[in-house]
């Protein structure tokens, strides 16, 4: 294990804030700077995808094609909605949740590649525009479904959409092995796998799944550009082809991607139940083997997918195998209402969203070994109900523990508190208007309503409506999440170095931090989730002294903003439920 090479020590100075905007333009290696990428290109398609969604909610309001004009053009939105959310928003958000919180969680001064980091990073934005370019492209008509094979073959929009995910697979690659070789080699000493916060765990196990899984998925790609542009016939039927091997190939990266996309999210909420009930995890070794378990199984169920197109004979192991993967995640729930068991709970924004995960990813499991049953799979398959497990898994689950790191982390990133009245009514709208949104649609499928369509029966109509109204509450959620972020950059309080007075190594510096993250070699707390002993008090009452709300960074011009350093550290403007960071400790 590699001791992390820092500068020595220096008194620290006014945290910078945030670059100006020309910075996120330029070509940087600091994790930091590109974390904040990450999040601007994420949120960015975000929004987008967002669009998308509710332009496809509102053709949905009736039973009728009336909006799109045509069923394929239905079909092509839906794919990049879908291809939107998954490869340039959440996992593309991962990677600025990563880069900016995990190097300085394990005192590094940077990730251990940096221009590859950076590299990793500029794959992205022209990758999106690809994608979005090829949809453009048309005709519409020759459709996008999860199976591209099966649409007709030799369309330029498809063509389009696959090299983007074939560039996007790369950036995940290069990403995924700079986080193993940061985490395994750049701790500091005093910093054992086992006195690692649990964050970094879950980065690991998901980079060892994008490692292993996603060349996989660049292979399916690889054979489609073939059969579209070389004349060969690997899924075309017809031609001898097999259009289940592109179901194998396709679901073997697409159910660990799952994983990819809900871990770190839960290695987020392993960090804000204890901060902000000020409760030591329970079950710190369980939740982080728990995460490798996660990684290692998920590689055996891709293929109760496919229970309508296996044999009965192969069906029986994967529904088993299924069925076994919900036991490391039920070890995580349990430990995580231990966790705030009897802790003094402060419901920030960052705490509410972390809750919501609780409730919303449950049923998202729940649901999952619904649909993991052969016999009851059957009768759902490819209808509302596994669209509506689809999202209690990776908006309930993955989205909404983002929501809770950014609500966690944005004060490190920024040196800006966010308003908590603003985050209230965020966290509210989102998690009414996604109940509102799927509820609904689980009922629809029981009663046979397909997905990928854009006509139902009208005996449906209901909950169409009802699933619609709720999808126009949830995205009108959005609007205040970005104003929120928009109003912390201009008028949001100085967070100080540690607001929440936790006790992992982000914190033990300035908000934001200096170019190498420290200004001395970073000395770990022995338990970084060891809340309400004497020691953990005196320790986080010097940092305290260390780095004050008081503590800015000068501007070009000198001056620094005095009215703001006179807030209290761990409270947000317009929010009468904030509370003090002496408070919270």
């Amino acid at each position: 294990m590699a001791t992390a090479s820092l500068p020595i020590r220096q008194e620290p100075r006014i945290s910078a804030g945030l670059p100006r905007v020309g910075e996120f333009m330029r070509w940087s290696v600091d994790h930091k700077i590109i974390g904040v990428q990450y999040m601007v290109v994420a949120l960015s398609f975000f929004f987008i995808g967002g669009i998308l969604a509710m332009l496809m909610r509102w053709e949905l309001l009736t039973p009728d094609v009336d909006f799109f004009g045509d069923g394929a053009v239905y079909n092509s939105a839906m794919t990049m909605h879908g291809t939107i959310m998954i490869f340039l928003w959440v996992i593309p958000m991962i990677g600025a949740m990563g880069n900016y919180v995990v190097p300085l969680q394990i005192g590094a001064r940077d990730m251990a590649f940096p221009w590859l980091n950076a590299f990793a990073f500029w794959i992205i934005p022209p990758a999106g525009i690809l994608m979005l370019l090829g949809w453009l492209v048309g005709p519409a008509e020759a459709g996008w479904t999860s199976y591209p094979p099966l649409s007709l073959l030799g369309h330029d929009g498809q063509l389009l959409w696959a090299v983007s995910l074939h560039l996007l697979g790369i950036s995940s690659i290069l990403g995924a092995i700079n986080f193993i070789v940061t985490i395994l080699n750049m701790r500091p000493e005093g910093m054992p796998l086992f006195r690692m916060p649990l964050l970094c765990w879950a980065v690991l196990a998901t980079a060892l799944i994008i490692v292993l899984a996603t060349p996989f998925l660049a292979g399916a790609l690889t054979l489609l550009i073939l059969d579209m542009v070389a004349g060969t016939s690997f899924f075309i039927a017809a031609q001898g082809g097999d259009v289940l091997l592109w179901q194998n190939v396709f679901w073997f990266y697409s159910h660990p991607a799952v994983y990819i996309m809900v871990l770190p999210s839960m290695g987020i909420i392993s960090e804000v139940l204890s901060v902000h009930s000020r409760k030591p995890v329970f079950g710190y070794r369980m939740i982080a083997l728990s995460s490798m378990s996660i990684a290692l199984v998920g590689f055996t169920v891709w293929a109760h997918h496919m229970f309508t197109s296996l044999t009965p004979e192969l069906r029986i192991p994967f529904m088993i195998t299924s069925m076994i993967i919900a036991v490391p995640t039920g070890i995580k729930i349990f430990s995580w209402l231990a966790t705030i068991w009897g802790g003094k709970i402060h419901f920030t924004s960052a705490m509410n969203f972390a809750l919501g995960f609780l409730s919303l990813f449950l049923i998202g499991g729940l649901t999952g070994v619904i649909v993991g049953s052969v016999p009851v799979d059957i009768h759902l398959h490819d209808t509302y109900f596994v669209v509506s497990h689809f999202h209690f898994t990776l908006y309930g689950g993955g989205v909404m523990g983002l929501f809770a790191g950014v609500y966690h982390w944005w004060p490190k990133i920024t040196g800006r508190m966010l308003n908590e009245g603003l985050g209230r009514w965020h966290f509210w709208l989102t998690f009414i208007g996604f109940l509102w949104t799927f509820l609904p649609q689980q009922i629809a499928g029981m009663m046979g309503m397909p997905r990928r369509v854009a006509t139902y029966d009208p005996s449906l109509l209901i909950y169409n409506q009802l699933s619609s109204l709720g999808a126009f509450v949830l995205g009108a959620s959005a609007l205040f999440f970005f104003y929120n972020l928009g109003w912390s950059l201009a008028r949001g309080r100085v967070a100080g170095g540690n607001p929440w007075r936790a006790l992992t190594l982000e914190w033990a510096t300035t908000s934001p931090p200096p170019p190498l993250n420290f200004y001395e070699d970073p000395v770990p707390y022995p338990n970084p989730y060891g809340y309400g002993s004497d020691a953990a008090r005196e320790y986080l009452d010097e940092q305290q002294r260390r780095f004050p709300a008081a503590l800015e960074a000068p501007t070009d011009e000198g001056s620094t903003s005095a009215s703001l350093a006179t807030q209290p550290a761990g409270t947000s403007a317009g929010s009468s439920a904030g509370t003090s960071a002496g408070q919270q400790q």
